[in-house]
């Protein structure tokens, strides 16, 4: 098979078109013939030599999430069979012609989507489920602030909270971006280039505060977001693109009873990530299928301009899905 494969550490450059084994699945995997691989901050990292891939995973075959068609079952899966149309969550290998999956993190490509729609559901609709539902425990009628809202997590975490009864509020790095997370269902969203989102959000709640805050950024971010929780709130973080230290004032997390926590997805084991998708085909898939969720792609590139979609990634312009596609073949 074909693969994009990270050559050595680097920049865009070194992902390179190579010809790789098509992996054996295991008793409990499906092997997808795979048409459409997501594109993720993740791969980015691994492919720059900061992000090792867990045991199991292809050293150097980055993508965590795909979309095809079954080629090929294990001896003990159950539900899957040949010729069935599946998108899955997996931890490596998804930049290639074929990819083992759990079949737990399999689920069906919901309505009529489109491969490339459907390769950009997995990781984002996971980790936003296991962090603002399971972690943060968002319940409807209170209110979520996102931040990095035309991101692929914003996008996932606007539509998936706001169908599921909460008001969502973001931050974003410009006024069309501001303009598209608004049009997806965000109540407000907040330019961080021209407004303090700590001050709006004081504004816009009346001094109340959100509920939940699922924030990617850490480092300088970590006060104002404690300042903008309400009493009881839940700061979720995901990443620290602004670092992984902060100064907090921690009498303030204690008078308004704040708990602060976050996860990381990929090293988790299947029977989790399981339990997740099973908890998405309940709640999010019938609202994919009927279309009042929906995937939101920016950039689709052919798999042989793999550098080309990081330098987009990298660039952080795009607002949604960056995904790769591999032609279709017999």
């Amino acid at each position: 098979m074909k693969a994009i494969i990270i050559s050595e550490p680097g920049g865009p450059e070194v992902l390179e078109l190579a010809d790789r084994p098509v992996p054996a699945c295991n008793a409990n995997e499906v092997l997808v013939k795979v048409m459409a691989a997501g594109v993720n901050r993740p791969d980015v990292a691994q492919r720059k030599g900061n992000y090792p891939p867990p045991a199991g995973a292809p050293p150097d075959i980055p993508g965590l999430e795909i979309a095809g068609i079954v080629a090929g079952v294990g001896a003990a899966v159950t539900r899957w069979k040949v010729g069935d149309k599946v998108c899955a969550l997996v931890i490596g290998g998804g930049y290639a012609e074929y990819c083992t999956a759990p079949q737990g993190q399999c689920l069906p490509v919901p309505g009529n989507l489109s491969f490339a729609e459907a390769a950009s559901l997995p990781e984002t609709f996971f980790t936003v489920w296991s962090n603002v539902f399971d972690r943060g425990h968002l319940q409807p009628g209170e209110s979520l602030l996102v931040h990095g809202g035309s991101s692929g997590i914003g996008v996932a975490a606007i539509q998936m909270a706001t169908a599921l009864g909460s008001t969502v509020y973001v931050t974003a790095g410009s006024d069309e971006k501001c303009r598209f997370c608004e049009a997806l269902g965000a109540a407000k969203s907040i330019n961080y280039n021209h407004q303090d989102f700590s001050n709006t959000i004081d504004q816009l709640t009346g001094g109340n505060g959100v509920n939940v805050i699922l924030d990617m950024i850490g480092g300088d971010y970590t006060a104002p977001n404690i300042k903008s929780l309400a009493p009881e709130g839940r700061l979720v973080l995901i990443n620290t693109m602004k670092g992984k230290n902060a100064e907090i004032d921690l009498s303030t997390v204690m008078r308004k009873r704040i708990s602060i926590t976050g996860s990381t997805l990929r090293a988790r084991d299947v029977e989790f990530k399981s339990a997740i998708a099973q908890n998405l085909e309940k709640h999010i898939w019938p609202l994919l299928a009927s279309a009042k969720i929906k995937p939101v792609i920016y950039k689709t590139f052919a798999a042989d301009e793999a550098a080309a979609a990081h330098r987009v990634m990298e660039s952080s312009a795009h607002m949604g899905k960056i995904v790769l596609e591999f032609a279709v073949r017999s």
